[in-house]
C-alpha cells in the first residue's frame, strides 16, 4: 500500500469512529445492566416548606363572599420593565418568615416551617371550616426551582410545577448529560435547616435511587462534573491558544523590525 492510500484509509477510519462515537448512548446503573427484573424500596418524599419559602394560597367556597376576607388582594406588579405594558393583575403570595410563619387573613399567624403544601391545606382548611361551610383551600409552592450545570446539554434553571422532582427528571430536563459529563460524579449542593450540605451521587449506581437526593428540594443546585476527557482537552487547548498567542506576538515583532530595516535601508 503506497502512502497515498494509506492516508486515504486513515482519514476513513478516522471518520468511521467519529461517526459511531457520535451516536454512542452512555448508560446509566450499569452496576444492574444485566438484571432483567426485580424491586427497589419507594420513597413518598415530599419537599416540606422552609423559611423565605413563598407560597400561593387560595381560599373558595360555594359562598364567594364568605371566604373573600381570607385572600389577600389582587396586585398589579409595579416593576421598570412593566410600567408601559399592559399587565393583568396577580394574587399576593405568602413569604415565610426566618421563624417559619406567615401572616394569613383573619387567622393571623400559622406556623408552616416543616410541613408539605397538602398538610397547610388540611391546616388552613380545618381553621376556616370553623366559620365558613366547606371552605376549598390550595397551597401551591411557587419558588420551587432548582438548577442544573456543567457538562449538560442545556443548562439552566428549572421551575417545578408539581410537588417533586428526582435528579434523573432534572437531568433530562437539561437535555441529559454530554458525553464529556462524569456520571459518576454529579454534584448536588442543599441548604437545609440553616445549613449548606452538599453530596456527590453516582449514575452508574443504583444506590442512587434509594439516595435521600435521589428526589431535589426547592434551590438545589445540581453540578455535573467534566471527565477526564473534557479536562485534558480544555488543558490542550489553552495550551494551544497559548502558543498560538506567542506566536502571533512574535511574528508581529519581526513584522515591526522588519519594516524598520527596510524604512531604514530605502534612506
Amino acid at each position: 500500500m503506497n502512502l497515498k492510500s494509506l492516508a486515504l484509509a486513515l482519514v476513513l477510519a478516522g471518520g468511521l469512529a467519529s461517526c459511531s462515537s457520535s451516536k454512542t448512548v452512555l448508560p446509566y446503573f450499569t452496576d444492574i445492566a444485566e438484571v432483567k427484573e426485580s424491586t427497589l424500596p419507594q420513597s413518598n418524599y415530599t419537599p416540606e416548606i422552609q423559611p423565605d419559602d413563598e407560597l400561593a394560597i387560595f381560599v373558595s367556597s360555594a359562598s364567594p363572599a364568605a371566604t373573600a376576607a381570607y385572600n389577600l388582594p389582587y396586585v398589579n406588579p409595579t416593576s421598570r420593565d412593566m410600567i408601559t405594558s399592559s399587565v393583568a393583575p396577580r394574587m399576593q403570595t405568602y413569604i415565610v418568615n426566618p421563624k417559619g410563619d406567615i401572616d394569613f387573613p383573619v387567622l393571623g399567624t400559622i406556623h408552616v416551617a416543616g410541613l408539605t403544601t397538602d398538610q397547610v391545606k388540611e391546616l388552613l382548611t380545618s381553621k376556616i371550616g370553623e366559620q365558613v361551610k366547606d371552605p376549598v383551600v390550595t397551597v401551591q409552592l411557587v419558588n420551587f426551582i432548582v438548577t442544573v450545570a456543567g457538562e449538560v446539554k442545556t443548562p439552566q434553571r428549572i421551575k417545578v410545577d408539581g410537588n417533586r422532582i428526582s435528579i434523573l427528571d432534572a437531568l433530562a430536563a437539561a437535555g441529559d448529560l454530554t458525553e464529556f459529563g462524569e456520571r459518576s460524579n454529579v454534584l448536588i449542593i442543599r441548604e437545609e435547616n440553616g445549613e449548606r450540605k452538599y453530596a456527590h451521587l453516582d449514575l452508574n449506581s443504583s444506590d442512587l435511587l434509594t439516595s435521600p437526593y435521589y428526589y431535589l428540594q426547592q434551590n438545589d443546585y445540581v453540578y455535573v462534573a467534566p471527565n477526564n476527557i473534557r479536562q485534558a482537552n480544555s488543558k490542550y487547548n489553552q495550551n494551544n491558544a497559548f502558543k498560538l498567542s506567542v506566536i502571533s506576538t512574535i511574528v508581529s515583532a519581526a513584522s515591526v523590525i522588519a519594516s524598520l530595516v527596510i524604512a531604514l535601508t530605502v534612506k
